[in-house]
């Protein structure tokens, strides 16, 4: 064993404790962190032909590239929609290290029994039925692209083609409709060899709505003579936090048909507020289920579930056959679910949470995010040269100059917010116009917070 390897493995509790040393020094002071920083990185170094061990790295990383790091997961982050990590998921995420379980099968380890127990927990949570069976993947993106996969194989299904064998090709030109997809679902779509072309926009409410009108998309359906299609339901836009109407979009499977995605990214969290679960009456109608856990289960990024009810596409979709890996059985292993063979055990940070915390401590969370998202709108509408954009419907607050809203100004409010290094505002268009919106899914942020992200603002309008 080289030698500085052996040292730094005779002295690994020690150095383990200095990496817990350091990082909780960090984390102690990331409600007053700079939110972002705006100036350059270093110049790259060289690869060192020495190399330091891990005291050295640990010293040259705190010298060097910590100080440039964000404040994305403290409590005046409010761009994307960006969450923390709560103490328990840490200690679950630096388990999952230290453990380095593959959970691609369930061979030799209760790995993959825990990340079985966990999708049941959150399906649970999210109001799903035992008929929609799930995994753990990293992101939205890959969330959607997976429940996209086993559309485009029912799709074949549909048409007497096995997609997974001849190709999207076979399938000729596919329908997809949506009223305000997210960026993802396009992306998806190319990688799918669907095309990005395919996706079609269906026309929304009248209004600051995004929620798709119903009755446009029905005439859409039919339209298609018969043939199959999807259809993307959002349970939360990203501007405005508007959710469909699954309820309605679900009962027009009755006349026609298509496979129903919804994308409830971090809106599906509506379910566990009594106040706001009506928002996602019907989620368990889907075909499939996006969710994002690293927004608002607030735990480390890459972390994300898939559900669908037709886990056997699912498998035919995603199988690995190699004789060292097995076939798929009756509960097949995730490396027959998802697109990677190997998988870090991204349940664990999340088992972590919800026994920690369960579901009256998550809802908490959302509740107060809402709260706060909520008072802060009503901050921004009494502010002269601000303007709320559409209602506060969740965790989202969207607004623009009232006054000439041009890119370059409202691009300048949000640089100016972001130079004052308390909080970070992503620009966005809304109604074609340029805007910028604060979502708050952070488990750290109090009202005081808010308080002084309204104060930024202030600041950078007079400023």
């Amino acid at each position: 064993m080289h030698r500085t390897l052996a040292d730094d493995l005779s002295r690994l509790p020690e150095l383990l404790q200095s990496a817990r040393d350091f990082a909780a020094r960090e984390v102690s002071g990331l409600d007053e962190r700079p939110v972002v920083r705006l100036d350059g990185a270093p110049d790259r170094a060289v690869l060192p032909a020495e190399g330091a061990g891990a005291e050295g790295a640990l010293a040259r990383f705190a010298e060097h590239w910590a100080p440039g790091f964000s404040g994305s997961a403290g409590p005046r982050y409010l761009g994307f929609v960006t969450g923390g990590a709560t103490p328990a998921s840490v200690a679950g995420d630096w388990l999952t290290s230290a453990y380095d379980q593959n959970v691609s099968g369930a061979g030799g380890s209760w790995a993959a029994a825990l990340e079985r127990e966990t999708v049941a927990w959150l399906r649970e949570l999210f109001g799903l039925g035992e008929a929609h069976s799930g995994a753990f993947v990293t992101g939205a993106t890959v969330s959607t692209t997976v429940g996209l996969a086993v559309a485009r194989e029912w799709l074949g299904e549909r048409l007497g083609v096995d997609v997974s064998r001849a190709g999207a090709a076979a399938l000729g030109p596919v329908e997809v409709l949506s009223g305000s997809p997210h960026s993802s679902v396009a992306k998806a779509l190319s990688v799918l060899g669907i095309g990005r072309d395919r996706l079609r926009q269906v026309p929304v409410l009248p209004g600051d709505r995004e929620a798709v009108d119903v009755a446009a998309l029905e005439a859409a359906l039919a339209a298609l003579d018969g043939r199959p299609a999807v259809v993307v339901a959002n349970a939360g836009t990203v501007n405005s936090v508007d959710f469909d109407d699954l309820r309605a979009i679900a009962a027009l499977k009755e006349r026609y048909d298509f496979w129903l995605h919804v994308d409830a990214a971090f809106g599906g969290f509506a379910a566990l507020s009594p106040a706001y679960a009506h928002l996602v009456d019907g989620l368990d109608a889907a075909d499939s289920v996006c969710v994002d856990l690293h927004k608002w289960l607030n735990v480390p990024y890459d972390a994300a579930v898939q559900f669908t009810r037709r886990r056997d596409l699912q498998v035919r979709v995603f199988h690995n056959a190699s004789p060292y890996l097995g076939l798929p059985t009756g509960e097949p292993d995730f490396v027959h679910l998802t697109p990677e063979n190997s998988r870090r055990l991204r349940a664990l940070p999340a088992w972590f949470s919800l026994v920690a915390y369960g579901r009256d401590g998550h809802r908490e969370i959302v509740e107060r995010n809402v709260g706060l998202a909520v008072r802060l709108g009503e901050g921004v509408a009494a502010l002269d040269g601000l303007r709320l954009l559409a209602p506060v419907r969740l965790n989202v607050v969207c607004f623009t100059l009232a006054d000439d809203p041009t890119p370059a100004r409202v691009g300048a409010l949000a640089e100016a917010v972001a130079a004052s290094g308390e909080a970070f505002l992503t620009p966005t268009v809304f109604g074609g116009v340029p805007a910028l919106r604060a979502a708050f899914s952070n488990w750290r942020t109090s009202r005081a917070d808010g308080e002084r992200v309204l104060e930024a603002l202030t600041a950078a309008l007079s400023g």
